[in-house]
């Protein structure tokens, strides 16, 4: 295996890891006061994390990538009708899930597949081509956000305040942000 398929892969076990929190927080059913936004944004996390891995591995995904442009589409426009209408009662999360749908749906539209033989089926693991100078520096600013965010979500996670499924969300926040930050990097030069 070259290097690049052996990051590929290990990348596509990491984020296939992520399933199973992501999962358990949405059948244990214990929001209570958190209500619905925090669901949503779990049931969010949850396909961003499934599109992540149909994007990192190797062998490709099972929709091909016009099917992850209208699902990242329609999760990106909700989160932001969400958090437009919310904005004043703390729902900055749905601001976060509608960057980072949007940010995926432009790696999904924009970034180089490796190889043309898989067809529509989404496959970007490999190296592609160089991108325009406006998706560098948009890949690179998005990116930028990705890191910081996750930093802001280790500390947070550190501290361990709040509850298990609190720490849980940001800890696959964390990976979620560093992952999206590699590939937009990767992306951008």
């Amino acid at each position: 295996m070259s290097g690049p398929i052996v990051v590929a892969w290990t990348l596509t076990a990491v984020f296939a890891a992520l399933v199973l929190p992501c999962v358990l927080r949405l059948v244990r059913l214990d929001y209570g006061r958190q209500g619905a936004a925090v669901r949503n944004g779990d049931l969010a996390e949850l396909l961003l994390v499934v599109a992540m891995v149909a994007m990192l591995s190797p062998v490709g995904g099972p929709i091909p990538a016009a099917g992850w442009q209208a699902v990242l589409a329609l999760t990106a426009g909700w989160f932001a009708v969400s958090w437009w209408k919310g904005r004043r009662s703390g729902h900055a999360s749905c601001g976060h899930h509608a960057v980072s749908a949007t940010a995926m749906l432009f790696m999904v539209t924009f970034m180089p597949h490796s190889e043309v033989s898989h067809g529509p089926w989404l496959v970007m693991s490999g190296p592609g081509g160089t991108s325009a100078l406006w998706l560098s520096l948009i890949f690179g600013a998005v990116a930028a956000y990705f890191a910081v965010d996750a930093v802001r979500a280790g500390v947070l996670a550190a501290r361990g305040a709040g509850d298990s499924g609190q720490t849980s969300r940001r800890v696959c926040r964390v990976i979620m942000g560093l992952g999206m930050g590699y590939m937009l990097l990767g992306a951008a030069v």
